[in-house]
């Protein structure tokens, strides 16, 4: 009919605005200059922002409105397309694949970033192993060796067996390996470390039994960078440590023991010099503190160890061999950085001691002796070290029963207050007047203000308010304050001030408190 045809030809003349057909070409003009077709990038258009991302183009939004409207119209009975007749199909097109999402457009760079900040936090595992599955470009990342530089493994849970460490253990510059809590399957574990991380530098050993020599051995052949080890609060043998040093000593820079029966056999063969090079050493003593004097040499240590810069010995009663009228003095420790001696009870450390132990080690930065109260400050205003930055005397929990000197503190302070950056006299019983001299020596530098000073332990002490006020406001940069039981100050004053904000509101309370001048 009339009207029928009529509707035909108002659909085959449709009107276009023509702002609407510029919008479109200006759109489709910018869309193919900024990402042309073939060059490996399309854009990504969100609410405000314009982005170009690598990747295959993902389909348009219209395009495809379009194409789902003309699939409904031929799929309609009696529609004109439907009653047409069928065209010759085009040639088939391969098939767009999904849209990936997200985290496939993200750059490496910045996947590592983010990945980077997870292990921080939580360690590699599991998730790395866990995010190494989702796609390619994940997998690419997870493997990236800095990942993987630190990493702890732990047993199974009770019914599941082990899994093996990851395939790509292999390619790792450097990794950092702790194994805690292991019991019963040390061997087999320490045999894929030494299968799938020959470049290992670092192992450490944490409640682990049943540690043999012939697993510690295989270990130190099989990593030629393995110079660190660390058994403290793990049962193994010692033939099993002496024969691993024998192997590795010459490369062995780090070695942290705890103290029991056997440890006598592994400190012999550090005194028989099979670790030159050895560069930290700690021993300490377990859960279960063990009341057996350690026996120590000083000038065959010096002699076997001549590198070391870092000397621990945590909470020992350690009893130094007697030098002897005949003895010459040892070599010293010409690198030695760090000595510390702390100890909860009494030890036989005197000035005689600590003079064998640092004749010749004038780079000491710290010192910490803590519990030694046989050291005075005379002792110690002969060493040879000139930049000391952190030194701790503290006493705690045995002043009580001691005869503690009253006099010499300002032999300490007069020394090292340019470069003293930490100070412990918690304990020590001084007097007022004695600990007014040494403190003032902080506000005699050059300028009227000492920068270095930011922690001061005076624990009960007889430290008086004028001398604290004075010391807080020649030391700008004190963040740590302790005052606790300092029976000269007043009430609500005794306690740690933390921070520098803490720090000045003692300040103002105690200028407060003090004695207007008549």
């Amino acid at each position: 009919s009339a009207g029928r045809r009529a509707r035909r030809a108002r659909r085959r003349v449709r009107v276009v605005h023509p702002a609407a057909a510029r919008t479109r070409s200006a759109e489709d003009w910018w869309w193919d200059r900024l990402a042309p077709s073939g060059s490996g990038y399309h854009l990504l258009q969100s609410d405000s922002m314009l982005l170009v991302l690598p990747g295959p183009r993902p389909a348009r939004p219209r395009a495809h409105r379009r194409a789902v409207r003309r699939a409904q119209r031929l799929r309609s009975p009696g529609s004109r397309a439907a009653e047409a007749k069928p065209r010759t199909a085009p040639a088939p097109t391969a098939l767009q694949e999904p849209d990936p999402g997200w985290g496939y457009r993200v750059p490496l760079e910045i996947l590592l970033q983010i990945f980077g900040l997870l292990v921080a936090a939580d360690g590699p595992i599991p998730f790395l192993g866990r995010a190494a599955r989702v796609c390619r470009l994940w997998n690419e990342a997870a493997s990236q060796p800095a990942l993987w530089h630190t990493l702890t493994l732990s047993p199974p849970l009770a019914g599941r067996p082990a899994k093996r460490i990851p395939s790509f253990s292999y390619s790792l510059t450097s990794l950092l390996l702790t194994l805690i809590h292991w019991k019963s399957q040390v061997h087999p574990v320490l045999k894929l470390v030494s299968e799938s991380c020959p470049r290992l530098t670092f192992l450490k050993l944490s409640d682990c039994h049943g540690v043999t020599p012939d697993a510690l051995i295989m270990l130190a052949k099989a990593c030629p960078q393995l110079h660190s080890l660390d058994i403290q609060h793990s049962m193994v043998e010692s033939t099993a440590v002496v024969s691993f040093l024998e192997e590795a000593g010459p490369r062995m820079q780090k070695l942290w023991l705890t103290y029991n029966s056997q440890t006598t056999a592994i400190l012999g063969a550090l005194l028989g010099s099979c670790c030159p090079q050895l560069q930290v050493l700690e021993v300490s003593t377990g859960l279960n503190h063990n009341i057996t004097p350690l026996q120590l040499p000083v000038e065959a240590l010096q002699k076997g160890c001549p590198q070391l810069q870092v000397l621990r010995l945590l909470n020992l009663m350690w009893l130094p061999k007697p030098s002897g009228r005949a003895m010459t003095p040892g070599p010293g420790f010409p690198s030695l950085e760090e000595l510390c001696l702390a100890s909860s009870t009494c030890n036989f450390v005197s000035n005689e001691v600590l003079g064998r132990l640092l004749h010749g080690s004038p780079h000491l930065r710290l010192l910490d002796l803590r519990g030694c109260a046989r050291i005075t400050p005379a002792g110690l205003h002969d060493l040879p070290c000139q930049e000391l930055e952190q030194l701790h005397l503290g006493l705690y929990g045995m002043s009580d029963r001691l005869t503690l000197a009253k006099e010499g503190s300002p032999l300490l302070t007069q020394k090292w207050c340019h470069s003293l950056r930490e100070l412990d006299l918690s304990g020590q019983g001084f007097s007022e007047k004695d600990l007014e001299q040494a403190l003032a020596a902080f506000s005699g530098t050059p300028g009227g203000s000492h920068l270095a000073l930011c922690s001061l332990n005076l624990r009960g002490t007889r430290v008086t308010p004028g001398t604290v006020s004075s010391v807080i406001s020649s030391c700008p940069g004190l963040q740590y304050l302790n005052l606790e039981s300092c029976r000269c100050l007043p009430r609500g004053l005794k306690r740690a001030y933390r921070g520098p904000e803490e720090v000045q509101w003692c300040l103002e309370q105690l200028l407060t408190s003090l004695p207007s001048p008549s």
